[in-house]
């Protein structure tokens, strides 16, 4: 996916994501990308490392700025006890028309990454995101195990959240098998 594409599918999930009731902050722009590229293979090209709140990559930020720079979208002040949100501008949406095969392929993707995380809390999300880190990048098979190694990675979650965000995890992985997009 070149970069052009990459941006549209990022203005789509923000669409998305504010369709679903999503604050649209960066955090929740972070995390469901993550689940769209590693949860529903669209292989937008973003390396995630695990950081203070799970997985994080510093080129979505990157993204983020050069959208902002191009006028797809704003950073908005929306409440001022929270930190702003990314809502599209009146040009993303002929943006996105730019790439209908693109928008197409990917846009069932798209809608459940949002649906999935949009309207979580950054909490839920960070417990959510590094969860499906650790699915994918550990060789961790059982539940118990899994979420005795979030709750190692991230002391300050409880074994019970662990457990929830790790069931979580495998109950999406089950609902999404019929959308991983194949490339």
């Amino acid at each position: 996916m070149n970069r052009a594409q990459r941006l549209a599918i990022l203005t789509l999930l923000d669409k998305e994501m504010l369709a679903n009731k999503s604050w649209c902050g960066e955090t929740h722009l972070q995390k469901a990308i993550f689940v769209l590229q590693e949860l529903l293979g669209v292989k937008v090209g973003y390396d995630f490392i695990l950081y203070k709140h799970g997985p994080f990559s510093f080129e979505v930020r990157d993204d983020l700025s050069i959208m902002r720079a191009e006028g797809l979208l704003d950073l908005v002040v929306r409440h001022l006890e929270y930190g702003p949100s990314y809502l599209p501008t009146e040009f993303a949406d002929k943006f996105i028309q730019r790439f209908p095969r693109t928008v197409s392929t990917h846009k069932a993707q798209v809608k459940f990454a949002a649906k999935s995380v949009g309207n979580k809390n950054v909490n839920e999300l960070e417990r959510i995101a590094t969860a499906l880190f650790i699915r994918k990048n550990s060789k961790l098979k059982t539940i118990e195990k899994r979420v005795k190694e979030l709750v190692k990675l991230k002391p300050h979650i409880s074994e019970s959240d662990a457990r929830t965000a790790t069931r979580e995890v495998d109950l999406l992985t089950k609902q999404s098998r019929q959308l991983v997009f194949q490339n």
